[in-house]
Protein backbone atom coordinates (compact mmCIF):
# COMPACT_ATOMS: atom_id res chain seq x y z
CA UNK A 1 0.00 0.00 0.00
CA UNK A 2 1.38 3.39 -1.00
CA UNK A 3 2.04 6.00 1.69
CA UNK A 4 -0.16 9.08 1.70
CA UNK A 5 1.30 12.61 1.53
CA UNK A 6 0.33 13.07 5.20
CA UNK A 7 2.37 9.99 6.12
CA UNK A 8 5.32 11.42 4.21
CA UNK A 9 5.09 14.67 6.17
CA UNK A 10 4.97 12.87 9.53
CA UNK A 11 8.05 10.81 8.72
CA UNK A 12 9.92 13.90 7.60
CA UNK A 13 9.05 15.73 10.79
CA UNK A 14 10.33 12.88 12.93
CA UNK A 15 13.60 12.64 11.02
CA UNK A 16 14.17 16.35 10.35
CA UNK A 17 17.27 16.68 12.56
CA UNK A 18 18.75 13.31 11.59
CA UNK A 19 18.63 14.15 7.88
CA UNK A 20 19.82 17.73 8.21
CA UNK A 21 23.08 18.90 6.70
CA UNK A 22 26.18 19.03 8.90
CA UNK A 23 25.87 22.83 8.94
CA UNK A 24 22.27 22.66 10.13
CA UNK A 25 23.16 20.14 12.82
CA UNK A 26 26.01 22.37 13.95
CA UNK A 27 23.77 25.42 14.24
CA UNK A 28 21.14 23.32 16.01
CA UNK A 29 23.74 22.17 18.54
CA UNK A 30 24.81 25.79 19.08
CA UNK A 31 21.18 26.78 19.63
CA UNK A 32 20.65 24.01 22.17
CA UNK A 33 23.84 25.04 23.99
CA UNK A 34 22.81 28.71 24.05
CA UNK A 35 19.33 27.76 25.30
CA UNK A 36 20.82 25.59 28.05
CA UNK A 37 23.18 28.39 29.10
CA UNK A 38 20.34 30.90 29.10
CA UNK A 39 17.99 28.74 31.16
CA UNK A 40 20.81 27.90 33.57
CA UNK A 41 21.62 31.60 33.94
CA UNK A 42 17.98 32.31 34.81
CA UNK A 43 18.02 29.61 37.48
CA UNK A 44 21.25 30.90 39.03
CA UNK A 45 20.44 34.60 38.79
CA UNK A 46 23.28 35.40 36.38
CA UNK A 47 21.57 38.39 34.79
CA UNK A 48 24.27 39.49 32.33
CA UNK A 49 24.80 35.96 31.03
CA UNK A 50 21.04 35.51 30.72
CA UNK A 51 20.77 38.68 28.62
CA UNK A 52 23.70 37.86 26.32
CA UNK A 53 22.60 34.26 25.75
CA UNK A 54 19.04 35.41 25.00
CA UNK A 55 20.33 37.70 22.27
CA UNK A 56 21.90 34.68 20.55
CA UNK A 57 18.85 32.39 20.52
CA UNK A 58 16.90 33.64 17.52
CA UNK A 59 19.93 34.28 15.25
CA UNK A 60 21.07 30.70 15.90
CA UNK A 61 17.59 29.35 15.20
CA UNK A 62 17.42 31.41 12.01
CA UNK A 63 20.75 29.88 10.97
CA UNK A 64 19.23 26.43 11.50
CA UNK A 65 16.28 27.35 9.28
CA UNK A 66 18.49 28.74 6.52
CA UNK A 67 20.96 25.85 6.46
CA UNK A 68 18.29 23.15 6.78
CA UNK A 69 16.39 24.43 3.72
CA UNK A 70 17.44 25.16 0.18
CA UNK A 71 16.79 27.99 -2.27
CA UNK A 72 14.16 28.83 -3.42
CA UNK A 73 12.83 28.55 0.12
CA UNK A 74 9.31 29.72 -0.54
CA UNK A 75 6.68 31.67 1.36
CA UNK A 76 6.68 29.65 4.59
CA UNK A 77 10.45 29.81 5.16
CA UNK A 78 10.75 33.48 4.17
CA UNK A 79 8.05 34.63 6.58
CA UNK A 80 9.37 32.30 9.25
CA UNK A 81 12.69 34.15 9.02
CA UNK A 82 10.86 37.47 9.31
CA UNK A 83 9.17 36.19 12.47
CA UNK A 84 12.51 35.11 13.94
CA UNK A 85 14.05 38.50 13.14
CA UNK A 86 11.19 40.32 14.88
CA UNK A 87 11.47 37.92 17.82
CA UNK A 88 15.17 38.73 18.10
CA UNK A 89 14.31 42.43 18.31
CA UNK A 90 11.78 41.57 21.00
CA UNK A 91 14.50 39.74 22.90
CA UNK A 92 17.09 42.51 22.50
CA UNK A 93 15.45 45.96 22.53
CA UNK A 94 13.96 45.77 26.05
CA UNK A 95 17.45 45.47 27.53
CA UNK A 96 18.18 48.96 26.16
CA UNK A 97 15.06 50.52 27.70
CA UNK A 98 13.39 50.78 31.07
CA UNK A 99 9.91 50.32 32.56
CA UNK A 100 6.87 50.63 30.32
CA UNK A 101 9.01 51.53 27.31
CA UNK A 102 10.81 48.20 27.53
CA UNK A 103 7.55 46.29 27.84
CA UNK A 104 5.91 48.14 24.93
CA UNK A 105 8.97 47.59 22.74
CA UNK A 106 8.87 43.88 23.50
CA UNK A 107 5.13 43.63 22.78
CA UNK A 108 5.48 45.63 19.57
CA UNK A 109 8.27 43.43 18.24
CA UNK A 110 6.50 40.22 19.13
CA UNK A 111 3.27 41.50 17.59
CA UNK A 112 5.22 41.85 14.33
CA UNK A 113 6.57 38.32 14.86
CA UNK A 114 3.08 36.91 15.37
CA UNK A 115 1.76 38.72 12.30
CA UNK A 116 4.67 37.29 10.29
CA UNK A 117 3.79 33.78 11.47
CA UNK A 118 0.13 34.36 10.61
CA UNK A 119 1.17 35.39 7.09
CA UNK A 120 3.49 32.36 6.90
CA UNK A 121 0.79 29.88 7.98
CA UNK A 122 -2.19 31.46 6.20
CA UNK A 123 -1.82 29.53 2.89
CA UNK A 124 -2.41 26.32 4.88
CA UNK A 125 -5.55 27.62 6.61
CA UNK A 126 -7.75 25.00 4.94
CA UNK A 127 -5.64 22.25 6.51
CA UNK A 128 -6.01 23.78 9.98
CA UNK A 129 -8.61 23.13 12.67
CA UNK A 130 -10.33 26.29 11.45
CA UNK A 131 -11.73 24.28 8.52
CA UNK A 132 -11.16 20.63 9.38
CA UNK A 133 -12.16 20.47 13.05
CA UNK A 134 -13.92 23.71 14.04
CA UNK A 135 -14.87 22.27 17.44
CA UNK A 136 -11.19 22.45 18.42
CA UNK A 137 -11.37 26.22 18.14
CA UNK A 138 -13.19 26.26 21.48
CA UNK A 139 -10.07 25.70 23.65
CA UNK A 140 -8.21 28.46 21.79
CA UNK A 141 -11.15 30.83 22.24
CA UNK A 142 -11.39 30.00 25.93
CA UNK A 143 -7.69 30.73 26.43
CA UNK A 144 -8.01 34.07 24.66
CA UNK A 145 -11.13 35.13 26.56
CA UNK A 146 -9.66 33.94 29.84
CA UNK A 147 -6.42 35.85 29.37
CA UNK A 148 -8.11 39.09 28.33
CA UNK A 149 -10.59 38.81 31.20
CA UNK A 150 -7.80 38.19 33.71
CA UNK A 151 -5.74 41.13 32.44
CA UNK A 152 -8.58 43.61 31.90
CA UNK A 153 -9.01 44.92 35.50
CA UNK A 154 -5.41 46.19 35.63
CA UNK A 155 -4.55 46.76 31.95
CA UNK A 156 -6.03 50.30 31.89
CA UNK A 157 -5.05 52.02 28.63
CA UNK A 158 -3.19 48.91 27.46
CA UNK A 159 -6.35 46.78 27.35
CA UNK A 160 -6.95 47.27 23.62
CA UNK A 161 -3.33 46.54 22.64
CA UNK A 162 -3.37 43.49 24.90
CA UNK A 163 -6.61 42.23 23.34
CA UNK A 164 -5.27 42.82 19.81
CA UNK A 165 -2.03 41.03 20.61
CA UNK A 166 -3.94 38.15 22.20
CA UNK A 167 -6.13 37.84 19.11
CA UNK A 168 -3.18 37.75 16.73
CA UNK A 169 -1.32 35.30 18.98
CA UNK A 170 -4.34 32.99 19.10
CA UNK A 171 -4.78 33.25 15.33
CA UNK A 172 -1.15 32.21 14.91
CA UNK A 173 -1.65 29.16 17.12
CA UNK A 174 -4.83 28.17 15.25
CA UNK A 175 -3.28 28.56 11.79
CA UNK A 176 -0.17 26.65 12.95
CA UNK A 177 -2.30 23.50 13.06
CA UNK A 178 -2.50 23.57 9.26
CA UNK A 179 1.24 23.39 8.67
CA UNK A 180 1.99 20.19 10.55
CA UNK A 181 2.09 18.58 14.00
CA UNK A 182 5.39 20.12 15.06
CA UNK A 183 4.27 23.63 14.13
CA UNK A 184 0.89 23.07 15.77
CA UNK A 185 2.48 22.09 19.08
CA UNK A 186 5.02 24.90 18.78
CA UNK A 187 2.28 27.46 18.24
CA UNK A 188 0.38 26.22 21.29
CA UNK A 189 3.53 26.31 23.46
CA UNK A 190 4.32 29.83 22.22
CA UNK A 191 0.78 30.83 23.23
CA UNK A 192 1.45 29.53 26.75
CA UNK A 193 4.71 31.49 26.94
CA UNK A 194 3.13 34.81 26.03
CA UNK A 195 0.15 34.07 28.25
CA UNK A 196 2.51 33.73 31.22
CA UNK A 197 4.02 37.13 30.40
CA UNK A 198 0.57 38.75 30.31
CA UNK A 199 -0.46 37.20 33.61
CA UNK A 200 2.70 38.39 35.35
CA UNK A 201 2.32 41.91 33.98
CA UNK A 202 -1.38 42.51 34.58
CA UNK A 203 -2.53 40.17 37.36
CA UNK A 204 -1.17 41.30 40.75
CA UNK A 205 -2.11 38.02 42.43
CA UNK A 206 -0.12 35.99 39.90
CA UNK A 207 2.95 34.49 41.55
CA UNK A 208 4.36 31.54 39.64
CA UNK A 209 7.62 30.16 41.10
CA UNK A 210 10.30 30.29 38.43
CA UNK A 211 8.21 32.62 36.25
CA UNK A 212 11.10 33.81 34.05
CA UNK A 213 12.38 30.26 33.60
CA UNK A 214 8.90 29.01 32.62
CA UNK A 215 8.43 31.85 30.14
CA UNK A 216 11.76 31.29 28.42
CA UNK A 217 11.51 27.49 28.46
CA UNK A 218 8.15 27.57 26.68
CA UNK A 219 9.39 30.33 24.35
CA UNK A 220 12.51 28.41 23.32
CA UNK A 221 10.65 25.11 22.90
CA UNK A 222 7.81 26.76 20.98
CA UNK A 223 10.09 28.56 18.55
CA UNK A 224 12.27 25.47 18.03
CA UNK A 225 9.24 23.29 17.27
CA UNK A 226 7.90 25.84 14.81
CA UNK A 227 11.23 26.00 12.99
CA UNK A 228 11.55 22.21 12.96
CA UNK A 229 8.06 21.92 11.49
CA UNK A 230 8.78 24.54 8.84
CA UNK A 231 11.89 22.63 7.80
CA UNK A 232 9.92 19.39 7.63
CA UNK A 233 7.19 21.00 5.55
CA UNK A 234 9.75 22.52 3.20
CA UNK A 235 11.25 19.09 2.61
CA UNK A 236 7.84 17.49 2.14
CA UNK A 237 6.95 20.05 -0.53
CA UNK A 238 10.26 19.46 -2.30
CA UNK A 239 9.81 15.69 -2.23
CA UNK A 240 6.19 15.76 -3.40
CA UNK A 241 7.07 15.91 -7.15
CA UNK A 242 9.49 13.03 -6.66
CA UNK A 243 6.81 10.97 -4.88
CA UNK A 244 4.34 11.76 -7.64
CA UNK A 245 6.82 10.66 -10.30
CA UNK A 246 7.49 7.42 -8.43
CA UNK A 247 3.77 6.66 -8.26
CA UNK A 248 3.36 7.25 -11.98
CA UNK A 249 5.96 4.62 -12.87
CA UNK A 250 4.62 1.98 -10.47
CA UNK A 251 2.66 -0.87 -12.11
CA UNK A 252 -1.10 -0.69 -11.67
Amino acid sequence: MLASPADDVRRLEVSVIRRSSPAARGWAAAFVLAAAVHLGALLTGAGTLADVSQWLLMPLLAAVLVTATRWPRGHLVRWGLVALAASWLGDSLPSLLDGDAAFLAMIGCFLVAQVAYVVAFAPDARRSVLHRRPALLVPYALVLVGLVAACAPHADTLLVPVAVYGGVLTAMAVLATGVGPLVAVGGAVFLVSDGLIALERFVPAWDLPGQDFAVMLTYVVGQALIVGGIVARNRAVRRAPVRAAERQVLPA
